[in-house]
């Protein structure tokens, strides 16, 4: 199979502490030649300054100096770099309980996630909950990094029981693809170069696993979605008639003379044009930001949608999802939140928790349904106007939301319509 030069892979990275992903992630953009030479002389003065005998790869992550100072990633650190293969963007997720937020963030637009396993301590807590949030995410590969083989003397026995541990629960999950790889991040093996202490894996090493990786569009190219972020109405005199509906295409393909519905108010029309600031264009498909144009006059207004006549969303008011809960403040009892989804903002509750995942076990928990902080739960939610939605499964963009705190403007959770 041929791979594309100019094709994106975002990948995120997640693991439990110090499993050493900011260590691998250095260690991919230092052996695959990625970093500039004022970066690494940068780092080598900074780890020398910190009393490391070599150079500490994870400095190149770890951008932020209190991160450096604390020695810990405390954010999602993005990296970019390319290969003569393919074009990468990395988001590198911290690996503390209490950023799992970080998690979901870094992951919710990847294509694969790397999760790392200390292989000194095996399948963890943390292991289970990040390759659950994969899959709900619905990432469709995952590469599970059983890291530090070199303080397990490159045992491919406790290799064989990492990965039957992991199969054992992954198999209630919907991946698509999971493969294993046993390396050492700080030497090395199995991450750009084969390594030679670990004869016993016939397998590729990691980057040219994912120079080679399969990754299909995970942009809708069927149902046609435009939310209105806004109303373009101009002063000028030449535009003195212009009404156009400006926002950012979130699956689907718009052209002139489609006939089309604004929801939710059911009003129809068809498409006049499809502006730009360079020009009038004959076709708009995501994720491009356009002005539309239709042939009648209708009140439109942000948080409206623009869809095909033949294929609507859902204008729901009552649905489910499953909610990841992000904050360290438990959710009260059906107290009011800001809901955002797509470019609609309104209020939102929580009327029904209808059960709680246990994360060590993935087993449905009825009686349990108070939202904590890492909780990830089946929820209904009530709004107080309609959303125009899709099943997260079918679409991202029209599936997925968020709620604030109407008092902090603090985000407390992300969800997805199922």
């Amino acid at each position: 199979m041929e791979i594309d030069k100019n094709q994106l892979l975002r990948f995120t990275t997640a693991g439990s502490v110090d499993d050493g992903k900011s260590t691998l992630i250095g260690r991919l953009l230092y052996d695959s030649k990625s970093i500039f030479e004022d970066q690494i002389a940068a780092v080598e003065t900074t780890s020398k300054r910190k009393g490391h005998e070599g150079i500490d790869l994870a400095l190149f992550t770890d951008g932020l100096r209190d991160e450096r100072e604390q020695g810990i990633t405390i954010d999602v650190a993005y990296r970019y770099f390319t290969t003569p293969k393919r074009k990468f963007i990395i988001a590198d997720t911290p690996g503390h309980i209490q950023y799992t937020r970080n998690m979901v963030t870094g992951a919710s637009t990847a294509n694969a996630a790397l999760i790392l396993v200390d292989a000194r301590h095996g399948v963890i807590e943390q292991t289970k909950r990040h390759a659950f949030i994969a899959s709900l995410l619905q990432i469709p590969h995952i590469v599970v990094c059983i890291n530090k083989m070199d303080l397990v003397d490159y045992s491919e026995e406790i290799f064989q029981r990492i990965m039957h541990d992991f199969e054992g629960f992954s198999s209630k999950l919907y991946v698509k693809d999971i493969q294993f790889l046993p390396i050492s991040a700080l030497h090395g093996d199995n991450v750009v170069n084969r390594s030679t202490n670990m004869d016993w894996y016939q397998g590729a090493p990691l980057l040219y696993t994912l120079e080679t990786m399969h990754i299909g569009s995970d942009i809708n190219k069927i149902d046609a979605r435009f939310p209105v972020q806004t109303v373009l109405r101009p002063q000028r005199d030449e535009f003195i008639d212009y009404r156009g509906y400006a926002g950012r295409v979130a699956s689907g393909i718009f052209r002139p003379g489609d006939d089309i519905v604004v929801m939710p108010s059911g009003f129809a029309s068809k498409i006049k044009s499809i502006d730009t600031m360079t020009g009038t264009i004959s076709e708009a498909f995501a994720p491009m930001s356009v002005a539309i144009t239709l042939e009648d006059d209708i009140d439109i207004s942000r948080g409206d949608m623009i869809v095909k006549t033949n294929n609507q969303p859902k204008a729901v008011q009552e649905f489910d999802a499953m909610l990841c809960w992000l904050h360290n403040t438990a959710a009260k009892s059906r107290a009011k939140y800001s809901i955002r989804h797509t470019s609609n903002d309104q209020k939102a509750m929580i009327t029904n928790v209808v059960y709680k995942i246990d994360i060590n076990t993935y087993a449905r928990e009825e009686d349990n349904k108070e939202l904590e902080m890492n909780s990830i739960a089946r929820v209904t939610l009530r709004t107080t106007r309609p959303i125009m939605a899709d099943e997260y499964r079918e679409n991202r963009a029209t599936g997925s939301f968020i709620l604030i705190d109407n008092t902090t403007h603090e985000t407390v959770a992300a969800g997805m319509i199922v």
